[in-house]
């Protein structure tokens, strides 16, 4: 009998009911065990807990499922809801099994997948699961301290709901899939409740919201496979943990070569710096974070030379590449997570600066910045900033400027570097004598020659002679140069100050 009974609480743990099924099918989703076939090599996922509250009823696996497989030959660990128990919701046992695992990959430094798609805690166990020692609280608790440690991955494949909510906020990467995966603090029933607004699912916390106005999301997925395929392709550009080096692939030249005339010498011409990262990376190797969200900086993952880099461009192509309160967010976690897991960072700056005005200075624009300027200062991985065209005022700061010790300043023949553009330049210093002279042609001749004079003060050859700039080089030229620089610059000393933390602005 008790062979039957073990057997059965076993098999209840491996296949849903025929109900559950097909609602996972009407909603486009995989069984979470289907999830993990397509995660973990064949044959390498070992299961932790799979009989956790067996002796409930309807409780399989307590409604998550955690282990250990190899990723790409990698070691990884899980933690994956089934949705079809209870709707992935948290019991005492789902608690301390999410526990056991973040300990686990505290104590081997292993990295961590998170597949989601819960509905919170259940109320009914609120006392065994939320308060204790041991309770909801710990998984945070110990997601911060794994932060930066080790990678931690999040791909959402339905809610995250309430308290559940922050565990995505804690991962490097959130992946969602659009139209199924939401994430909120309260639900749209708790909100017209509480604060009598009414408010859709996908407006509260739906997928393409994180991803375009909240940042809460990063990328989106189309499907499950989709999600997963991105979890893993993620995972290629880092170590498994801190103390290792990233890891190598084989070689590959760039989709197309960069002419010389690829950026236009008209600072005020917008231009996709895309197709700049396409042709200094090895083909289809870039990975974007955050495609959707504050697109003027574009940062992603690529490979040079078959070494992974970060890499953080301005965007002429959208609001001109000035640097907004979002952009700056962006910028800076990004610098802290390639920071974190030893992973080079190049620069492409093409930026105005930060945005002026009344609207961003409500919103903080200068903390936020500060912010960015802050992630590149304590930035102790191979650091090289290319000046593509213009960098002027704050903006040459963030964008690792040489004040901010990059291990080399590169200019292309396009770039500028000033405290302004010329034209903002000359009529900021000379508004009063411009404003005196009535005659329209001989106004226009003096901002001329006050214009010409801005822009020999601040030559690209005068910067190269007094050592600010370290070289210029043509865009034909540039990707050899960085494979030449970055080559040199493994294994540097990396130390920045000496202290327990900074006190970063918020």
């Amino acid at each position: 009998m008790k062979d039957k009974e073990l057997r059965a609480a076993r098999e209840a743990t491996l296949a849903p009911p025929d109900k559950a099924a097909a609602k996972l099918a009407a909603q486009h989703k995989l069984y979470v065990r289907d999830r993990l076939a397509l995660l973990f090599d064949d044959g390498t996922f070992v299961e932790d807990g799979q009989l956790a509250n067996a002796l409930a009823a309807g409780l399989p696996a307590d409604g998550v499922v955690t282990g250990q497989g190899l990723v790409d030959g990698r070691p990884a660990l899980v933690v994956a809801n089934d949705p079809t128990v209870k709707a992935g919701s948290w019991g005492a046992r789902t608690v301390e099994k999410i526990i056991r695992i973040t300990e686990r990959a505290l104590v081997e430094e292993l990295p961590i997948f998170w597949l989601i798609d819960s509905a919170g805690g259940r109320i009914t166990d609120q006392v065994a699961l939320f308060p204790g020692r041991r309770g909801a609280g710990k998984i945070f608790h110990n997601q911060v301290a794994l932060s930066g440690k080790v990678p931690q991955i999040c791909c959402l494949f339905g809610p995250s709901a309430a308290g559940g909510a922050y565990i995505p906020a804690f991962c490097d990467i959130v992946i969602m899939v659009e139209g199924n995966a939401s994430m909120y603090l309260g639900s749209p029933r708790m909100a017209e409740m509480v604060v009598g607004e009414k408010v859709t699912l996908e407006e509260m916390g739906g997928a393409r919201m994180h991803a375009t106005l909240s940042g809460c999301g990063d990328n989106l997925a189309v499907d499950d496979e989709d999600a997963i395929e991105q979890a893993r392709l993620f995972f290629s550009y880092l170590p498994t943990c801190w103390r290792e080096p990233v890891p190598e692939a084989e070689a590959e030249p760039p989709i197309l070569d960069l002419s010389d005339d690829c950026v236009p010498a008209d600072e005020s011409v917008p231009f996709d710096v895309h197709e700049v990262i396409d042709g200094l990376v090895d083909a289809d190797s870039f990975f974007e974070i955050k495609p959707l969200f504050a697109p003027e900086v574009v940062v992603g993952f690529g490979r040079l030379d078959g070494r992974p880099i970060g890499i953080v461009a301005n965007n002429s192509a959208v609001k001109g590449g000035v640097l907004f309160v979002d952009s700056a967010d962006k910028s800076a976690r990004f610098i802290w997570l390639c920071d974190a897991f030893n992973v080079p960072l190049l620069y492409l700056a093409d930026v105005p600066g930060f945005m002026i005005g009344s609207e961003v200075e409500r919103q903080g624009i200068i903390r936020h910045g500060a912010k960015m300027v802050s992630a590149v200062s304590e930035a102790t991985v191979a650091q090289i900033s290319v000046i593509v065209r213009k960098a002027y005022g704050a903006g040459l700061y963030a964008m690792a400027g040489p004040g901010f010790m990059p291990d080399a300043c590169i200019a292309l023949p396009t770039a500028r570097i000033a405290i302004m553009g010329p034209q903002a330049a000359v009529n900021a210093v000379y508004a009063n004598k411009i404003a005196e002279i009535a005659d329209a042609d001989e106004q226009a001749e003096f901002i001329a020659t006050k214009r010409v004079e801005y822009e020999q003060d601040v030559d690209l050859l005068r910067l190269a002679s007094d050592l600010v700039l370290d070289a210029v080089i043509e865009p034909s030229e540039l990707r050899a140069e960085l494979i030449k620089r970055y080559a040199v610059l493994i294994g540097k000393t990396r130390h920045f100050a000496t202290k327990r933390h900074g006190v970063p602005p918020t």
